[in-house]
């Protein structure tokens, strides 16, 4: 349940076009439905916006399953379902199959387009994986983000052939590992939005990406937002809160 369809619920009833009594059973799951392993959060995209997604790793295949078909039931989207395996894609796909899978990441329900210019730019190749989950997240919630792949600063000149999307972007998402200073560099080229994604790729002293993380949080670029090391999904729900509903 978000704010639009709560607002179309209460001028449904309002209009006779919903009984009193229906409303409430479907008021009734609010705030969650218990389901025992789970507490499916009906009421979040209410409260903040964007709706409960659903964690793979540490859930069954069973679990998954359960809280993906509770979430479909609530009737709002979009539902998506993050670093997901083949056994828990299967599970979830036997419930519903009409899911666009990307990667390690699985969206129900799409939102409707909108038309904000959103770039992801990567490091390098290695760092795919963290972007093209924040890509997916981004897609589910309406947006068609840009691509800016492989332009870290071991080769500047391939960032500098990209300033003029990057200055036309209405929020940049940098993903980026070995020491992070590709977020520094773009940082001084655009004054859009920003949020940096540490990775855990690189040698020995990038200590699984503590290295970037601690580069990023330091940047001279300054009002830059850093989320954890790999965090595609969190990154994408930070853009989603400074781009707030659609417009």
């Amino acid at each position: 349940m978000d704010a639009e369809a709560l607002r179309g619920l209460l001028n449904a009833v309002a209009a006779g076009e919903v009984e009193p009594d229906d409303a409430v059973r479907r008021l009734a799951a609010l705030p969650f439905t218990d389901l025992g392993n789970a507490r499916v959060d009906h009421h979040r995209a209410l409260r903040q916006g964007l709706p409960e997604a659903v964690y793979g790793p540490g859930k069954t295949p069973e679990d998954v399953a359960l809280v993906v078909g509770e979430l479909l039931a609530g009737g709002i989207g979009p539902v998506v379902l993050t670093r997901a395996d083949k056994a828990q894609f299967e599970a979830a796909l036997a419930v519903d199959a009409t899911a666009t899978v990307r990667g390690a990441t699985a969206v129900w329900r799409r939102a409707a387009e909108r038309g904000e210019q959103v770039a992801v730019v990567t490091a390098g190749t290695a760092d795919l994986p963290v972007a093209d989950e924040c890509a997916t997240v981004l897609w589910a919630h309406g947006l068609d983000p840009v691509r800016i792949t492989d332009v870290g600063v071991a080769g500047i000149h391939r960032l500098l052939a990209e300033v003029e999307v990057l200055q036309a972007a209405d929020a940049v998402v940098v993903v980026a590992g070995m020491e992070g200073a590709l977020t520094s560099v773009v940082g001084g080229l655009t004054g859009a939005p920003l949020v940096a994604v540490p990775t855990s790729v690189g040698y020995g002293a990038s200590l699984e990406g503590v290295t970037a993380l601690l580069g990023m949080l330091a940047s001279c670029a300054s009002g830059l937002t850093v989320v954890g090391i790999d965090n595609g999904f969190g990154a994408a729900c930070a853009v989603m809160r400074w781009l707030g509903p659609p417009s």
